[in-house]
C-alpha cells in the first residue's frame, strides 16, 4: 500500500511509489478482459467524483475503476451541487467529511484546490487535475504506456509539444519522467512557453530541454506527446490563427518520420484534429492514444486500491 493518505501530485511522490502503482496497474489490466469485470477489493468503500471542470476520460475512468473494484461511486458536478448556490469549497469539504466518504477525486480550475481539500477532510484526496498545476493520474497512465511499449522509463527522449503554458499534463509528466532520467524536450510557440519553465525541476535540470523548433524536438524522439491547445483558458490570442499554429506546431506524418522508427505518438485528449495533430497521425500505426484511455482505467484502479484497499 502507498504510505500516504492522498495523491496530490507527482512532484512529491517517489520513484518507488510510481513503480508500485504501475506494477499494480498491470495486474488490474487483466480485470478488464474478463466476462465479469469486477473484483470485491473495495466493497463497502464510497468514492466521490467531485468535478468542477468538464471531463470525459478522467471522470468516466475513475467511475469505471471504482465500480470494477466494487466501491460505491457518486458523481457530483459543480452545476448540480451547492457550489452553484454560492457554497465554498471549504463548506463542501466539511459536508463530504460529515457523510464519511472514503475518497474524493477532485478536478478544479484553481491550482491547489485538492491540497486545500486534503487538509479539511479525513477522506483520501486524489487530484484529477487542478488548474495549470498538475494532473498526476494522467502522467501515471502515460508512464504505464511508455514502459509497456518501450520496456523502460529511463534512457529515452520524450518530446512534449503544444500548449505548455496551460498544461498540467506537461508539468506532471516532466516531474515523473525526469525522476527516471529520461530526456524531456518541451516545445511550443514562444507565447505558449511559460517563463522560467526550466525551474520546474531544479534538481534535475540536466534532463529538461526547451526549444521552439518542432523539428529539433521530434528528431530521434522515442515518444512524441502532443498537447491540446486549451482555448478555454486563454483570455487573449496567443498565435495569429489555427492554420498558422498547425503549420509550425502541428504533428504531420512528415514530422513524425523525423522521430525514431518505433516512435509512439501520445495525446491526453480530447484531440483538436487539424490544430495540434493531423488525422492520419492520430489514427496512424504509431498512435497509442486509445491505449492511453484503456490504461487509464487500470492505473486508476491501482491508485484507488493502494490508497483505500488496506
Amino acid at each position: 500500500m502507498l504510505k500516504r493518505k492522498d495523491l496530490l501530485g507527482i512532484q512529491d511522490i517517489s520513484r518507488e511509489e510510481i513503480l508500485e502503482i504501475l506494477d499494480t496497474a498491470e495486474s488490474f489490466q487483466e480485470v478488464s478482459t474478463r466476462p465479469i469485470k469486477k473484483v470485491p477489493t473495495l466493497r463497502g468503500k464510497t468514492i466521490i467524483n467531485l468535478f468542477f471542470e468538464a471531463s470525459t476520460r478522467t471522470r468516466t475512468s475513475f467511475e469505471i475503476a471504482g465500480k470494477r473494484l466494487s466501491a460505491d461511486v457518486v458523481n457530483i458536478s459543480a452545476s448540480t451541487s451547492s457550489i452553484s448556490k454560492g457554497e465554498t469549497l471549504i463548506d463542501t469539504a466539511r459536508t463530504l467529511d460529515a457523510m464519511a466518504a472514503d475518497c474524493v477525486v477532485i478536478r478544479h480550475s484553481a491550482s491547489g484546490a485538492p491540497h486545500t481539500l486534503s487538509r479539511l477532510t479525513h477522506a483520501s484526496i486524489i487530484n484529477g487535475g487542478d488548474g495549470a498545476h498538475e494532473h498526476p493520474t494522467q502522467a501515471l497512465l502515460d508512464a504505464y504506456i511508455i514502459r509497456k511499449r518501450k520496456g523502460r522509463l529511463n534512457d529515452l527522449k520524450v518530446a512534449i509539444i503544444g500548449d505548455i503554458a496551460h498544461s498540467r499534463v506537461a508539468r506532471s509528466n516532466v516531474h515523473l519522467l525526469t525522476k527516471f532520467g529520461t530526456q524531456v524536450w518541451l516545445c511550443s510557440a514562444p507565447t505558449l512557453m511559460p517563463p522560467g519553465v526550466e525551474k520546474i525541476v531544479c534538481d534535475r535540470s540536466e534532463f529538461l530541454h526547451v526549444t521552439h523548433s518542432m523539428d529539433q524536438a521530434v528528431k530521434q524522439a522515442d515518444v512524441v506527446m502532443m498537447l491540446r491547445v486549451q482555448f478555454e483558458r486563454m483570455s487573449e490570442s496567443f498565435f495569429p490563427s489555427v492554420r498558422e499554429y498547425f503549420r509550425y506546431y502541428g504533428l504531420t506524418r512528415e514530422r513524425a518520420e523525423r522521430a525514431k522508427p518505433d516512435v509512439i505518438i501520445m495525446h491526453p485528449g480530447p484531440i483538436n484534429r487539424g490544430v495540434e495533430i493531423a488525422t492520419d497521425v492520430a489514427d496512424g500505426p504509431y498512435s497509442v492514444i486509445l491505449d492511453q484511455v484503456s490504461a487509464g482505467v487500470a492505473v486508476r484502479m491501482a491508485i484507488l486500491f493502494l490508497l483505500l484497499g488496506s
